[in-house]
Order: C-alpha cells, then sequence, then structure tokens
C-alpha cells in the first residue's frame, strides 16, 4: 500500500493515482487552480480509489455543485468495502459535511484528529473563518479556531499549509505580529498558494497598512487565474481597497468583471456575500447604486441560499433584499431564521429593515444589541466591518456622530483614518 504526501497510507496501488491526489489535495488546499483535475486524473488512474471520488465531491461542494456532490459521494460510499479504518473515518466525517450535518461533522473531525492528525482535508475542515468551526455560531469561535490549530503544529512543523492557518487564527484574535511570522514563512514555502496570499493581505489590512497592501495584492490577483476557487474574495479585497483609497473606477470595474452573478467562476457564498458587502460598503460610504444591482442579489440570493441557516448568508440576503425592496424576502428571513447563529442573524436582519425605513435609532439599538456577538455569523473581522459600519452609519443619521466615532474607535478604528463612513468626519473639520 502506498502513503500519500502526509504519510497516510492511502487504498490505491497505482503511484499514477496517487500522484495526481497529492497533487488534487495541494491545490484545494492552496485554492489553486486544476483542482477537480486532478482528483479525477487519480480516479482515471484507479476509478476504485475511494479519496479521489471524496476529493471530488469537497471540490463540487464548494462550487455550489450539489448534484455532483452527490453522485461523488455516493460512488466513494460505495467503494468503503475493503479500506483502512483512517479512510472509512474519513469518508463518515467528509459525507457528514458534505450532508450538511455540519454540528456532527464538526464532532467527528476532532475525533478523527485524535488519531489520523495528519490527515489533512479531514483537519482543513475546522480551520479557516468559514470552516466547521467559523460557522459553528458558537460564542468564542475564534479562541476555538486557534486552539484547535495550535494543537496540530506538533505534526505538522513548518508545513505551508499549517502555518497560513495558523497565520490566520492569530490574526483573527489579534496576534499580529505572530501572524506575520507564520504567514512568511508559509508564503516562502509555496508562494502559489492563493489562501497565503490572501491571509497576508488581511494581516495588511489589519494593520492598516492599506498602501502596502493594495499593490501586493493586486500584483497578485493580477496573475491569479479566474478558475481558481479563491478569485472571488481576493477580487473583493482589491475592490474594497480601491474604494477606500478612492479609486472608485477600479471598485465598479471588480464589481462588474469580477465578482458579480453575471460573471464570476467563484463559489456561490463568496459571490453573495463579496457583491453585497462591497456595494453596501461603497454605499455607506457615500457612493450611489441603483436599485437594480440589489434587486439582482437579492434574485441571486434566493436562487442559491432558498433556505435560511447559514448565517453568514442570512445576513448578505437581508441587507440585499431590505436594499431591493423585496420585503417578503427579508421578512422570511426574520421569522424563519434557523442554524446555529439564526437568533442573531433574525437581529441583524431587523436591523437592516429599519435602516432601510430610516428609523435610525431603532436599527442601531438592534444592531447594538448583538455587536459584541456577531463573529458568531462567521467570516473574518474584515468581512464583518460591514456591520459595525452599519451601526455607526445609524448613529450619524439619528444625530450622534460622536457616538459612531466612539464605537469605531473601539471596535474598528482604521474607519477613523478615513471617512468609511458618510458623514463620520464632521463638515466644520
Amino acid at each position: 500500500m502506498l502513503s500519500d504526501a502526509y504519510e497516510n497510507p492511502i487504498s490505491t496501488f497505482s503511484n499514477e493515482a496517487r500522484e495526481a491526489y497529492d497533487l488534487g489535495v495541494h491545490r484545494f488546499l492552496g485554492a489553486e487552480p486544476g483542482v477537480e483535475t486532478a482528483f479525477q486524473t487519480a480516479i482515471d488512474a484507479d476509478e476504485s480509489f475511494l479519496l479521489a471520488h471524496i476529493g471530488v465531491a469537497r471540490e463540487m461542494q464548494l462550487r455550489g455543485q450539489p448534484d455532483l456532490v452527490k453522485r461523488s459521494l455516493s460512488r466513494a460510499c460505495e467503494l468503503a468495502v475493503d479500506v483502512s479504518d483512517r479512510e472509512r473515518s474519513h469518508l463518515n466525517a467528509s459525507a457528514l459535511l458534505l450532508e450538511g450535518r455540519s454540528a456532527e461533522a464538526r464532532s467527528a473531525v476532532y475525533e478523527h484528529v485524535k488519531y489520523w492528525p495528519k490527515d489533512v482535508l479531514i483537519a482543513q475542515m475546522c480551520t479557516s473563518v468559514f470552516g466547521l468551526i467559523g460557522f459553528s455560531g458558537l460564542p468564542g469561535r475564534e479562541a476555538e479556531q486557534l486552539a484547535f490549530v495550535l494543537q496540530l503544529i506538533p505534526h505538522y512543523g513548518d508545513n505551508w499549509w499549517l502555518r497560513a492557518q495558523l497565520a490566520f487564527a492569530q490574526l483573527e484574535v489579534g496576534q499580529l505580529d505572530e501572524a506575520a511570522k507564520n504567514i512568511d514563512t508559509a508564503i516562502d514555502a509555496n508562494p502559489q498558494s492563493a489562501h497565503s496570499m490572501h491571509i497576508r493581505a488581511h494581516l495588511y489590512y489589519e494593520n492598516m497598512e492599506d498602501s502596502a497592501g493594495l499593490p501586493y495584492l493586486t500584483k497578485f490577483w493580477r496573475e491569479y487565474d479566474p478558475s481558481g476557487a479563491l478569485y472571488n474574495h481576493v477580487s473583493w479585497h482589491v475592490g474594497l481597497w480601491s474604494l477606500e483609497s478612492g479609486n472608485v473606477d477600479q471598485m465598479w470595474q471588480v464589481l462588474d468583471v469580477d465578482i458579480s452573478p453575471e460573471t464570476s467562476k467563484g463559489p456561490p457564498l463568496n459571490i453573495l456575500t463579496d457583491s453585497v458587502a462591497l456595494l453596501f460598503r461603497a454605499e455607506l460610504a457615500g457612493v450611489d447604486v441603483t436599485v437594480d444591482r440589489w434587486r439582482a442579489l437579492s434574485s441571486y440570493a434566493l436562487a442559491r441560499f432558498p433556505k435560511t441557516g447559514l448565517g453568514f448568508a442570512d445576513v448578505h440576503a437581508a441587507i440585499a433584499h431590505a436594499r431591493s425592496g423585496d420585503r417578503d424576502a427579508l421578512n422570511n428571513i426574520i421569522e424563519n431564521g434557523c442554524g446555529p447563529a439564526g437568533d442573531i442573524t433574525k437581529i441583524f436582519a431587523k436591523g437592516y429593515r429599519e435602516m432601510e425605513d430610516q428609523n435610525w435609532a431603532k436599527a442601531a439599538e438592534y444592531f447594538s444589541s448583538v455587536l459584541r456577538d456577531h463573529a458568531r455569523l462567521g467570516g473574518s473581522n474584515a468581512q464583518r466591518d460591514l456591520i459595525d459600519f452599519s451601526l455607526a452609519a445609524c448613529l450619524i443619521k439619528d444625530g450622534r456622530r460622536q457616538e459612531a466615532k466612539t464605537v469605531l474607535s473601539i471596535t474598528r478604528p482604521r474607519a477613523l483614518r478615513k471617512e468609511l463612513v458618510a458623514g463620520l468626519i464632521s463638515p466644520s473639520l
């Protein structure tokens, strides 16, 4: 029996299948182009290679292709006859994830890594702000994220993927110096990893090094294949920095060419949340946005996320529905919001409804009541700036500019350096 690149025995005797599988794993972990192609090459070399079928299913889930997920997972289950305990457990955790049973999948990952900590595609499920911990809806998930990654260090050492994930977990809890060391180690080991380059961009953002961050990320962005899973989100960062630096033309180009539902090849979750976030951040900064743009995003949200349950998607959908005027869709989130963060999702949706109705004080009250808990929605600090800025905008509209400045000085002081929320700076200054 052969072993994969992480020294796990695998149930194939084909060197070609093993090499293609390792390439697929490497590309998946780095959000590099060609993930499906690599896993399919492994299947072509050994159709009975269970892990390769799971690899395809994982990529198809990311791409929002449920029929292909079911087909690949079904084939993997058919092949789970003469496989090792590790691969059977790998299949179990993967199936729970792919079937949307997130809480059970999270528990399965914790149990799996006790015995096989270097089974990287299983460990990966509980890393990053979009992982099973990130979307668990639990208080303190940033600390849990960091603790989970720290326990893996003895098994991975200076592995580029682990160091990148450690850096992301560290910067989300404010350990910026430590994060810088780890992400630079990761990039030196694999400069092709879009995830690593993206995490470095987050570090620039958190350090308020915008003048260095935008050209750094723009250079990578222009060389990154649009078929890569992270292209949409990297584009969002470029668009956001463009907006904040006053280059509104480039922001519109990013929206229309790179991340909109009509043009993007990215994961549906990124298409929805990145488009809504950039448009709404633009509006909060004083840029005019036509209602047609909001109607298109509202329709996309209804088509790709028809059921509530993923708080991060639901909050962004609520913004699109509110701005588009689709009160029925917005009220559905308020009345039927569910999932691990469903309680606060409903409150945020109410805030955006009151904001749309220009009931500024009431909207601010809703946002303030759950401000300390918004990490439960998932996503990064940078992505959730949208919520802090929404509160600030309502306070300003309610004539409480100094209160808005005080809130942002505590939560996101970067907003005070520039007028990232219209009206934040007094006209007399």
